[in-house]
């Protein structure tokens, strides 16, 4: 009789950021932001915070929308127009 506190039949469930479905971890690709860009860790090595996107191509599309969001709520950015405006003065 297995133990009922076991976590052994577990499987994580993540959300993807741009369609918003659960899916189990190991359906979703595993991504990181930095300032530079989206960095890919398909084998999931590298310590950092994780988000994940479903491997549709709807999806991956949507991926530089949501990445222009992110960026505006974590760096502060104000959006392409306006950064390239502060370069020229």
């Amino acid at each position: 009789m297995p133990n009922k506190n076991s976590h052994a039949e577990h499987v994580p469930q993540r959300t993807c950021v741009v369609c918003r479905a659960r899916k189990e971890a190991g359906e979703l690709l595993s991504f990181f932001v930095l300032p530079q860009g989206l960095v890919f860790d398909p084998r999931r090595r590298i310590q950092r915070r994780r988000n994940y996107v479903c491997p549709d191509p709807e999806c991956l599309v949507g991926l530089d929308k949501w990445k222009l969001k992110y960026m505006k709520r974590k760096f502060g950015l104000r959006g392409a127009a306006s950064f390239s405006q502060a370069g020229q003065k």
